[in-house]
């Protein structure tokens, strides 16, 4: 009997899981909705709310075997469908509504950023086994708005988005936040940091004020580059070794 309300319960929280995840789609709507407000700094805070519930549904997931206790939902479908409205559609909205990009080229990279994540959220090889992504992984909610708090100049933005777009389609690897086992604890405190830089500085972002660097802002750059050398290191350095 135990054992059965046991069940009952897993396959409850289960389809309760499927429906928090569903959620990111309503919080991606109203982020969508600033931005075409023009009220860019309310964006940016919906934007971070739709990666806390992205970065909280895998772990309970796996925690509530949901594939099991909730397989008439295929989970992994699901996420790729929110994932690619909060961290593709809404961010290239962003970035052309906020005016980031020179109007000669915001159509373009604008387009490349939304054919190649499809692509990349299609591609067949996403992970290796050890858990690193083969390619950016889309993740323009943050970079989009790093972007506008750090004052990145038209051409910045154009040459750094053009190189994220390039990646996607490649082996080029970089780490998953979490899964990856390799300096797992220190980066999961930077990543944590990270957020929390983001999130105070999306909360305090004036869009009348002109930026100044500060060792905050400095900080968005500085996480970002970390994951640049160990994506290097895994990148290149194994494949040498499988090489050999």
């Amino acid at each position: 009997m135990a054992a059965s309300k046991q069940m009952r319960s897993n396959v409850g929280a289960g389809y309760v899981l499927h429906i928090f995840t569903a959620s990111g789609v309503v919080a991606g709507m109203v982020a969508l909705q600033a931005v075409i407000d023009g009220r860019l700094r309310d964006a940016m805070i919906w934007l971070l709310i739709c990666q806390i519930v992205d970065g909280l549904d895998g772990p309970l997931a796996r925690k509530i075997d949901i594939h099991i206790n909730a397989p008439l939902i295929d989970g992994h479908i699901l996420d790729l469908v929110v994932d690619y409205m909060t961290c593709v559609a809404v961010p290239v909205a962003f970035l052309a509504r906020s005016g980031l990009l020179h109007r000669r080229s915001e159509s373009i990279i604008a387009t490349l950023i939304l054919i190649t994540s499809a692509l990349w959220y299609a591609r067949t090889d996403q992970e290796t086994e050890d858990a690193w992504f083969n390619g950016f992984p889309s993740s323009w909610n943050l970079v989009v708005p790093t972007f506008l708090i750090v004052g990145a100049t038209p051409t910045t933005v154009a040459v750094a988005s053009i190189a994220l777009i390039i990646t996607q389609l490649t082996n080029f690897k970089i780490p998953h936040l979490v899964r990856v086992k390799e300096f797992q604890k220190t980066r999961i405190v930077l990543a944590i940091l990270y957020l929390a830089d983001l999130t105070y500085l999306s909360w305090n972002y004036k869009e009348d004020v002109s930026p100044a660097i500060n060792i905050q802002m400095a900080y968005l750059l500085i996480f970002p580059a970390v994951i640049f050398i160990l994506s290097i290191r895994r990148t290149w350095f194994y494949q040498k070794l499988e090489n050999k």
